[in-house]
């Protein structure tokens, strides 16, 4: 099983989104083709009430086993419905230049 859909499936057992968006980028950066490089967006109610960084926490324990190993940068976006809603979908991360490795 690909580490993106490892990544879905554990997002959707724990946080149940109503919205999830997975980007693999790791096919832009220097090094061996592995699948380390993602950004996502997810909506879920079990974000409501909490701050950014509570989000990203719960996020981060889910994908815990993952972020130890395999998957090397995670960037993303944690909204509520609401927020969502009044984001009009218009909700986008922009992929980072790579560096190219260290020089």
């Amino acid at each position: 099983m690909s580490i993106q859909t490892t990544i879905e499936e554990k997002l959707i057992e724990s946080l149940s989104p109503t919205r999830l968006r997975i980007d693999n980028d790791s096919g832009r950066h220097a090094g061996p083709a592995t699948e380390s490089h993602f950004r996502l967006v997810i909506v879920a109610d079990s974000f409501d009430g909490l701050s950014l960084v509570a989000r990203q926490r719960l996020v981060y324990a889910s994908l815990a086993e993952e972020m130890a190993g395999p998957v090397h940068a995670l960037q993303m976006k944690c909204l509520t419905p609401v927020e969502y809603d009044a984001a009009k979908g218009e909700v986008t991360l922009k992929a980072p230049p790579c560096g190219g490795g260290h020089r």
